[in-house]
Parts: structure tokens; C-alpha cells; sequence
């Protein structure tokens, strides 16, 4: 876990309850869940394996152990998941060196989220070379902490990062909006007792309570985070 700035303590945004904003990072603010699904497919073609489509919906927004773990069993393809892991890893690298796309939304949000001091976290379960990667395209100065998948003892759907995340902000998860894409994201979210707002990217999610599903982060703004605190408490 890499703090970008120093420690801001608990703090409250005026007039509001929202203490921290945390924010996963593929298929969320950059368009790369489908990158990792193509490189995925890449690497397998080239140990002689065809990837089922079908296993998308697996593998999506979970981390690296689970995901790679699964293809491996799937296709029976000779290779260790630390084997694995490299080369997904410097493939994922290679692609987004070539295009990078944001989410329609995300740099208007994280503009709005500086300009107006709010404690805001990347939460990834990439890990950190990745993310150290993509932050050159999100610009790092938006985020007062950034927690890898690598980083933690359990990531997601496990707690622990957004646990981290707020422990390291010094707020309370309770009053921490967190906005994720895949239901894997969601339910770390939730089990740290979190407010989410998910954007499905690539299966849908479904509204429940302290989760407000949403087509768009163009849809997503401050007073709307804000909102979240009031009307779910």
C-alpha cells in the first residue's frame, strides 16, 4: 500500500457525512477489462489453448491468483500460475503502453473530487506495477493512497482493501462511497461496510440496499456521492 501524499487524517466533507471517496480501477475509470480479457486469450493461443468466452464472466474483476488459477484448471495448459502471472502482466503492460482509454466520466470526477479536497483512494486488485502504470494516465496527484492487489493479504471480494483504504485515510468505511464495476468489487465493498455505486462494466449488477447501480460515471458527481450518505444511513 503507497501513500501519493502525506497523511490527511479524518476529515469531513462540509455539510456532509461523506468522509472518502474510493475508486476501483479497470472497467471503472480506464476501459481495460476487455484488455486483460484479450491479452488472457493471447497468452493461452500462444501454450496452444483456446479460451470459451463463456469463461469471461469468471475471470472478470477478480484478482490475478483467481482468475489465472481458473484458465490454468480450464484448459489444463502447462504453465504455473507464477509463470502465468508474468506473462499476463507484461502483456497487460505492452497493451496499455500502445492505447489507454478513460471511462466517459472518470477525469471530470476526479478533477471535481480534488478541487474540492475530498480523501479519495485507488482500490485495484492489479497489482502494483500496473497501477503504477495506469497512474500516469489518471494522474497520481487525484489520490491521497493507492492499495494494490499485491499489497494485501486477501483481495477482492474480500474486504481487506477497501479496509486498508480507509484505515489509511483514517476514516470510517461507513462513510466511505466506493465506486465499482464488477460484483467481485462490490462485494469487497460491501463486506467493508461501505456505500457502492456500481457501473456494471461487463455483467450486470443489480441495485440492493447501500448499492446504487448506475448506467454511467457521467452519472456519478460529488453532490451525488454526497447523496449517498443521507439517503442510505
Amino acid at each position: 500500500m503507497t501513500s501519493t501524499v502525506p497523511a490527511l487524517g479524518t476529515r469531513t466533507a462540509e455539510g456532509s457525512a461523506l468522509q472518502a471517496v474510493l475508486l476501483d480501477m479497470d472497467g471503472t475509470l480506464v476501459d481495460t477489462e476487455g484488455f486483460w480479457w484479450d491479452v488472457e486469450t493471447e497468452v493461452f493461443a500462444s501454450l496452444g489453448h483456446t479460451l470459451d468466452d463463456s469463461w469471461r464472466h469468471v475471470v472478470v474483476g477478480g484478482p490475478m491468483t483467481r482468475s489465472a488459477g481458473f484458465l490454468i484448471e480450464a484448459t489444463g495448459a502447462d504453465i504455473t500460475l507464477a509463470e502465468l502471472s508474468v506473462l499476463l502482466n507484461d502483456g497487460f503492460e505492452q497493451r496499455i503502453g500502445r492505447d489507454l482509454p478513460l471511462m466517459p466520466g472518470a477525469a471530470r470526477l476526479l478533477a471535481e473530487l480534488s478541487a474540492h479536497e475530498i480523501p479519495t483512494a485507488l482500490v485495484s486488485a492489479s497489482h502494483r506495477r500496473i497501477i503504477d502504470r495506469v497512474l500516469k494516465s489518471l494522474g497520481s496527484q487525484h489520490f491521497a493512497l493507492t492499495v494494490a492487489g499485491d499489497e494485501v493479504p486477501r483481495t477482492k471480494p474480500h474486504p481487506d482493501p477497501y479496509l486498508a483504504a480507509a484505515a489509511g485515510l483514517g476514516v470510517d468505511p461507513a462513510r466511505c462511497a466506493v465506486v465499482e464495476d464488477t460484483a467481485t468489487g462490490v462485494a469487497a465493498a460491501e463486506s467493508a461496510g461501505c456505500h457502492v455505486v456500481a457501473v456494471p462494466s461487463v455483467a450486470p449488477i443489480t441495485p440492493a440496499v447501500r448499492r446504487t447501480v448506475v448506467a454511467s460515471l457521467e452519472e456519478v458527481d460529488l453532490t451525488f456521492l454526497r447523496g449517498l450518505m443521507t439517503q442510505m444511513r
